[in-house]
């Protein structure tokens, strides 16, 4: 039996386990990626294991979510990241040079190699068939110090591509297709891998497209191979000599597998407040927009930022829209400027911001009141935008800059002749905004720089016996990691400062929940299906942590928030029966009388609920390594140990 391409790529990197989806293995890791509003605690957590280089291939520091520097806290960072990048043997991408997984794209990413990083929107890598995956802050400090990555095996989706997509139908509704067939939740436990006819019709940049937004599946990854397209990209690059061939072998088996047909779709869009609220925009129909916003990881490459400039020039935006758009990378926006391509935007009315983030996590751009804004980006929870009663639409760079001509949600087809925009046989490449890390010599009198909004990681204890706390906070189904510890330009600035972002925690679910937790001084978490899908954040376990959370009870957890909580010392645990979910009231005085015991010897935890009498059982899947990190009281206090 032959094995897939993301099945080759774990083989070649297996340290630990055996490949039996469920079972956990342990994987070597060639790169690494930081961004700030994650880095800063990632690097404070590498600091804390008293490791003096990294022991990877490659890691880079990017600068690109926190660049609004409204006070001291954001460039205070940046300064810090940039010293500890310097001492530890990390490159550093300097703000303004672009958005992290564009950059990474472009100039370094290469087939065949493994990356985690520190946001979850990592995947993008897949494009360039790599294994990448999102990972937490602590795991990416690990896995820096030369430490194995672990995941559980997951289950290899064969998403079959055939047909070629017809004009003004993009990448984004490809993978709009793939996320209202799956869910939010359908790939969970899950690698989506694509293969087919079809796949030799898409770019680099479209296939980077669709594995960047496949983490809205809560996917392991999405994986593409590496062919004659991806080898032209590398070379377009002046990185020919990193490209390597990587396909399924013929008889490779999937798990599961999905056909779609490519010139059968038409363009789509993402309803508020979730990624997989999919319909066809003419299903949607005309309705009013107030503002569109076009860039962030998914949609901001240069064949992206050239569609929009075509379908802009001559033309003036309609005077109730607000347009911006973000290209995102230096490299990309040096281009759009030599070739006459960002002046036709300018002149079109669009407002250009900086090749960052942005609006994508808040940073600026938030809609009216009430609003509809149209975003090119991977992400539409309720006030993620940083106005609570928007509504976001996320859909293809071809319906957002169309649509900001007409005012209205429109059919980009409307315009009848299709765009002639070939990929450029050669990019501009300038990394002189790349800044190498000293030398093993030089490093010695490198300084690490600390600024007073740079606090220490919360302590943990090692797992008592026995746990009692109330129900502090009982929540829904899929609660994001932006409901735990939201994002946006008020809180991102504090993101290493642990006791300030204690505040804002859980305060679009109930602003009471971090005064309620102080007073208690412990608590337990109960949730529904899906608990903290969306970003890679660590924070939104890391402050729990601080305000004393011991447990979080749900049906379900996304994969990078369940490890997160592991990482933390909190512990993840489901109901058996879903059903018990409702016979607990917020405020109930739980008991975990024997979790210590029952954790080391693989029994299913008894819950009794004090306040009703009642008792359930619960389970949890944990490998045995888990189980050491939550009895030690966290990945710190268990790597210190194991050091």
């Amino acid at each position: 039996m032959g094995l897939t391409a993301a099945q080759k790529l774990i083989k070649s990197h297996l340290v630990t386990g055996d490949m039996t989806p469920g079972s956990e293995v342990g994987l070597r890791i060639d790169q690494t990626l930081t961004q700030d509003a994650t880095g800063t605690m990632a690097y404070l957590e590498f600091e804390a294991m008293g490791i003096e280089r990294v022991r990877t291939e490659l890691s880079v520091a990017y600068i690109d979510h926190n660049t609004l520097q409204t006070g001291f806290e954001n460039a205070d960072d940046h300064r810090f990241i940039q010293s500890v990048a310097k001492k530890r043997g990390i490159r550093f991408s300097r703000p303004g040079n672009g958005i992290c997984h564009q950059v990474h794209l472009e100039r370094f990413g290469k087939p065949g190699k493994t990356l985690i990083g520190s946001d979850s929107h990592t995947p993008t890598g897949g494009g360039i068939g790599m294994l990448a995956m999102g990972a937490g802050g602590l795991d990416v400090a690990v896995a820096m110090g030369g430490g194995t990555y672990y995941i559980t095996m997951p289950k290899i989706v064969n998403v079959r591509l055939t047909g070629k997509l017809s004009p003004y139908v993009a990448a984004k509704d490809v993978i709009l297709e793939v996320l209202r067939r799956m869910t939010v939740k359908g790939g969970v436990g899950k690698i989506i891998e694509y293969t087919g006819d079809g796949v030799q019709m898409l770019s680099v940049p479209e296939r980077a497209t669709i594995t960047n937004m496949g983490a809205e599946l809560g996917a392991t990854t999405s994986v593409f191979p590496s062919d004659e397209v991806t080898k032209a990209f590398l070379k377009a690059q002046g990185r020919e000599e990193d490209w390597t061939p990587l396909a399924a072998d013929a008889d490779a088996v999937y798990d599961e597998t999905i056909e779609i047909d490519l010139s059968a779709l038409a363009p789509m869009a993402a309803m508020p407040h979730m990624p997989d609220r999919v319909k066809s925009v003419t299903e949607i129909g005309k309705i009013k927009v107030d503002q569109v916003c076009i860039g962030s990881c998914t949609n901001s490459s240069l064949m992206d930022m050239l569609k929009v400039a075509a379908i802009l020039k001559g033309k003036t935006v309609a005077p109730t829209v607000s347009l911006s758009i973000a290209p995102g990378s230096k490299q990309v926006l040096n281009m759009l400027a030599k070739n006459g391509a960002l002046a036709d935007m300018i002149n079109a009315g669009a407002r250009i911001l900086e090749s960052a983030c942005g609006p994508c996590i808040g940073m600026g751009q938030s809609p009216n009141s009430g609003g509809i804004s149209l975003r090119t980006f991977n992400r539409n929870f309720e006030g993620r935008s940083g106005t609570a009663d928007a509504g976001i639409y996320l859909v293809s760079p071809e319906v957002a800059a169309y649509s900001a001509l007409t005012g209205v949600l429109s059919d980009p087809r409307e315009l009848g002749e299709p765009l002639d925009i070939a990929m450029p046989e050669k990019f501009d490449v300038n990394d002189n905004m790349i800044i190498p890390p000293a030398s093993l010599e030089e490093a010695k009198d490198v300084e690490i720089l600390y600024g007073p909004n740079i606090k220490p990681f919360p302590t943990t204890d090692k797992l008592p016996d026995s746990i009692e706390a109330k129900a502090v906070l009982k929540v829904g189904d899929d609660i994001t990691t932006d409901h735990i510890m939201p994002a946006g330009a008020k809180i991102l600035p504090y993101r290493s400062n642990i006791p300030y972002l204690s505040q804002f925690c859980f305060g679009v679910c109930d602003k009471t929940f971090p005064e309620r937790c102080k007073k208690e001084g412990k608590g337990i978490v109960i949730g529904g299906a899906n608990y903290g899908q969306g970003s890679s954040r660590e924070h939104a376990a890391l402050v729990p942590l601080y305000l004393g959370v011991k447990a979080v009870i749900t049906k379900s957890f996304a994969r990078i928030h369940c490890a997160n909580l592991i990482n933390a010392g909190i512990l993840p645990l489901n109901f058996q029966n879903e059903a018990d979910y409702d016979e607990i009231s917020e405020n109930d005085l739980l008991c975990l009388p024997n979790i210590k015991a029952e954790l080391k010897s693989g029994a299913d935890v008894t819950l009794e609920d004090k306040t009703t009498g009642k008792q359930y059982k619960l389970t949890y899947t944990l490998s045995e390594r888990q189980k050491d990190i939550l009895l030690a009281g966290g990945l710190l206090n268990y790597t210190r140990e194991s050091l």
